[in-house]
């Protein structure tokens, strides 16, 4: 048997619910390796097919969306129509997402992690593939990220691709810069503030409400693909006034940290995901001599 592998062939964003952490916006990398048969091209699988339709099966499933461990205890699922409706319950209250059937992935284990999630996406794969390749090996990974990083999730009703779905996310890095010198303090500060955060538009909010004590907000719009809501607690939100593109994120983050650093020039990097992001810089208006 031959062999054939490609590393970081795809990029995973995603956001998954987990009961200690609620909604998690995450990012993992993905390696590919297949075996099997030569081809009578010599050949397990063209690479340049791997590279279009392993990727393209591996995004279907995965990216963009909103991965449920269906077997947790925690997970229950109905169906409204077109809709699909999430209720998982987390140690800071309840989540619930309601969302076309495509912007859900139900995984059929009690928890998502690389190590659950990587045969579940495999045999998936492997059924679409030619019988000379009998084996599909994955590996799922984070970033190797050396300073300071965060999680959220968010959704972008405007956009025309699948980041408009309500409950998607990423892993993210972010560097700071203060009259171009790295603070890395500040970036750590930053991280905190927004650990396994969701992000929301404030005209998106369509109420608050209390449940088991906790008090929660609901979020919703139509976008192309369909409605989307969802409700989660409030501990776990975080409201500004744009939409949350990384550009006006970057640009939000450096007004806020300028607040901190009066008179000083702010340069923020907002990553989204793996290697892409934002720029934004604020610094305070000369003032004048009369």
């Amino acid at each position: 048997m031959q062999a054939l592998f490609v590393n970081q062939l795809s990029t995973l964003d995603f956001s998954y619910l987990c009961p200690k952490r609620g909604l998690v916006g995450e990012t993992w990398l993905v390696d590919v390796m297949l075996g099997g048969e030569l081809d009578e091209q010599g050949m397990v699988f063209d690479f340049g097919h791997v590279k279009k339709q392993v990727k393209a099966m591996l995004d279907s499933l995965s990216d963009h969306r909103l991965l449920v461990p269906l077997n947790a205890e925690e997970t229950s699922i109905t169906h409204n129509k077109e809709q699909l409706v999430v209720r998982f319950q987390t140690c800071h209250g309840i989540i619930t997402c309601s969302a076309p059937a495509q912007a859900v992935l139900l995984v059929d284990s009690e928890a998502i992690t690389p190590e659950l999630l990587t045969p579940f996406l495999e045999e998936a794969i492997h059924r679409e593939l030619p019988g000379n390749v009998t084996t599909v090996e994955l590996r799922l990974y984070p970033e190797d990220i050396g300073g300071a990083y965060y999680h959220y999730s968010h959704g972008l009703k405007k956009h025309d691709g699948d980041c408009q779905r309500i409950a998607h996310g990423h892993r993210s890095q972010i560097r700071v810069f203060v009259d171009e010198q790295r603070d890395q303090a500040l970036e750590a500060w930053w991280a905190s503030q927004w650990r396994d955060i969701y992000i929301a538009t404030k005209e998106d909010l369509q109420a608050s409400f209390h449940e088991s004590n906790v008090e929660h907000y609901r979020f919703c719009y139509t976008a192309n693909q369909g409605y989307f809501e969802i409700s989660l607690p409030c501990s776990n939100c975080y409201l500004i006034d744009t939409d949350s593109t990384v550009e006006l994120l970057a640009t939000h983050i450096a007004l806020c940290l300028a607040e901190r650093k009066p008179g000083k020039t702010i340069r923020v990097v907002a990553f989204e995901g793996l290697n892409k992001g934002a720029i934004a810089m604020h610094s305070e208006p000369s003032v004048g001599r009369e």
